[in-house]
């Protein structure tokens, strides 16, 4: 039996992006694919009362020099040199998420969720902003009107918030989460212990 694991993101998190380009390699190592499960982060934090590192250390001294340092080691370690911080962040990422919603089990959800990446943490774009989302998507031949139409179904809104409740169900207080089969782990700072889980369930 395989091994199943899964990757609760959501794109307005700037250490999901460090993990969706560390994630080729660990699969390409193990042979598994990784199973890409949208959810909305804002929406976990609601039901588990968490706060972004943003809000929650504002006060403590030095945590903020901390992970600046933290972020330029790991750029440095996996040569992510595209890198930018977004200077709209935060960013509302409703409609990119529900996007990431309809585009599940589609042939082209591995183009949007690598497109919405690009756009969030490499090219610094106002993704919460509709016009910007259409415009974007247009540039990466995805279908434009076909996702944004999809924003406003309510069944595709049901598919966000019945997953973002399921992984919060499932332990989830935040992104970048993952699960290997039962085993949960949080951060970019545990895809070593997530490759090692993985090779100790094969």
């Amino acid at each position: 039996m395989s091994v199943e694991v899964e990757f609760h993101y959501d794109f307005g998190s700037p250490n999901s992006y460090f993990c969706h380009r560390v994630i080729p390699g660990i699969e390409e190592r193990t042979g598994v694919k990784f199973k890409y499960v949208p959810i909305l982060l804002g929406g976990v934090f609601k039901a588990t009362n968490n706060k972004s590192p943003m809000e929650q250390f504002a006060e403590v001294k030095n945590k903020k020099e901390y992970q600046t340092r933290e972020i330029e080691r790991f750029i440095e370690k996996y040569t992510l040199n595209k890198y930018t911080r977004n200077p709209n962040f935060p960013v509302n990422t409703l409609h990119l998420m529900r996007g990431a919603c309809y585009a599940l089990g589609k042939d082209w959800e591995t183009d949007y969720i690598e497109a919405m990446y690009q756009c969030m943490w490499e090219r610094g774009l106002a993704m919460g902003d509709p016009e910007v989302i259409t415009e974007a998507l247009m540039e990466y031949g995805l279908p434009a009107g076909e996702i944004v139409q999809s924003t406003q179904d309510p069944a595709v809104k049901k598919i966000l918030m019945d997953s973002t409740t399921a992984s919060v169900e499932k332990g989830n207080f935040g992104s970048p989460t993952f699960f290997v089969r039962n085993e949960m782990f949080f951060g970019k700072d545990r895809l070593r212990d997530v490759e090692e889980e993985i090779l100790a369930q094969q």
